[in-house]
């Protein structure tokens, strides 16, 4: 006769900072050896500090803005389901 209320879901607990050590291991890695090797021929010359801040110019927005976010999202639906 009367409609119940939908059981309320409760969302996943966000990462612990060791979960999100590894979520951000598996985004930075990737990124920081597929870019020494795109960047080597450009960058290879020049000193190992202005390599590494050629690398980080490039990893650290692309893994802060779009793959971190994706691997954390993945981590929830995953937690979700469990």
């Amino acid at each position: 006769m009367y409609a119940t209320a939908p059981t309320p879901t409760r969302a996943p607990a966000p990462p612990t900072v060791h979960e999100r050590a590894v979520i951000t291991w598996v985004a930075i890695f990737p990124l920081v050896a597929l870019s020494q090797w795109a960047l080597t021929p450009l960058i290879g010359p020049l000193p190992p500090v202005l390599r590494a801040l050629a690398v980080t110019l490039v990893v650290v927005p692309v893994a802060v803005y779009l793959v971190v976010p994706r691997l954390i999202a993945t981590y929830l639906r995953l937690a979700r389901r469990r």
